[in-house]
């Protein structure tokens, strides 16, 4: 048995510990993280990426420095402390450097572009304001007032939105393709700027909501774009890597 802390001198096991992680929900996402650094390691490796002595010297610094250990003595104590040694201490940098430089790969500006050549109408965005309402009538009745005066949305959120948007007159902002239910994207993403649309049931029809386009963005690679872009590349990467092999939870 591990003993992973004392507590007045009463032993907690790894075993207990790994059971609290998974009984609280923690264990699953901490396994997760766990795996997926893993496999963009073996996939550095694979790729034939290069660490160097120098960077692992120079990360291992960084590491140092950011925890007060100033001394080899220092760090030495510091693993000691957690019973890691030094080859563990190293491993452990290299494939932190591995991972980087793998994502650096996976994600860097050349495959961005890329992806969102072949991609682009998926990041066109709109801007939207809704009023949601609690019953089918109210929405009908609310839809044919806003048809007479489109003018007055804003203030008739405020007085009768039953959503948390309801203080910013109904106003949701940019909203990307794959933020809405299918069936309510397809009309909104279709329509003109100033278009009212609606009422759209909630699957069990407690909620009614009307939308207003107020405008239409052509997909552009801006910084919030290219963040998406790279955060798909990861996980469409990873999620190959994980094919390729056995991974099972003990």
């Amino acid at each position: 048995m591990t003993t992973v802390v004392k507590i007045d001198g009463a032993a907690i096991e790894l075993a207990e510990f790994v059971r609290s992680l998974k009984l609280t929900g923690q264990f699953e996402a901490l396994l997760e993280q766990f795996v997926r650094d893993r496999l963009a390691a073996l996939g550095a490796r694979k790729a034939g990426i290069q660490v160097l002595d120098a960077e692992i010297q120079e990360r291992a610094d960084q590491f140092r420095r950011v925890r007060g250990l100033h001394r080899a003595s220092d760090t030495n104590k510091y693993l000691d402390a957690m019973r890691i040694s030094a080859e563990e201490f190293e491993a452990f940098i290299s494939d932190g450097l591995y991972q980087e430089k793998m994502m650096r790969k996976v994600c860097g500006d050349q495959p961005v572009q890329g992806y969102f050549k072949l991609n682009s109408p998926k990041f066109d965005s709109i801007e939207v304001s809704h009023i949601v309402l609690d019953s089918e009538a109210k929405a009908k009745e609310m839809i044919a007032v806003l048809r007479e005066d489109p003018d007055s949305f804003d203030e008739l959120a405020r007085e009768h939105s039953i959503a948390d948007t309801r203080e910013q007159g109904g106003l949701i902002g940019k909203v990307l393709r794959g933020s809405l239910r299918s069936d309510v994207e397809a009309k909104v993403f279709n329509a003109a700027a100033g278009d009212l649309l609606g009422p759209f049931a909630s699957g069990d029809r407690t909620a009614f909501e009307i939308f207003r386009v107020n405008a239409k963005r052509p997909a552009g690679l801006d910084d919030d774009t290219a963040t998406e872009v790279r955060r798909l590349l990861r996980e469409d990467w990873l999620r190959a890597r994980a094919a390729e092999h056995v991974i099972q939870a003990a």
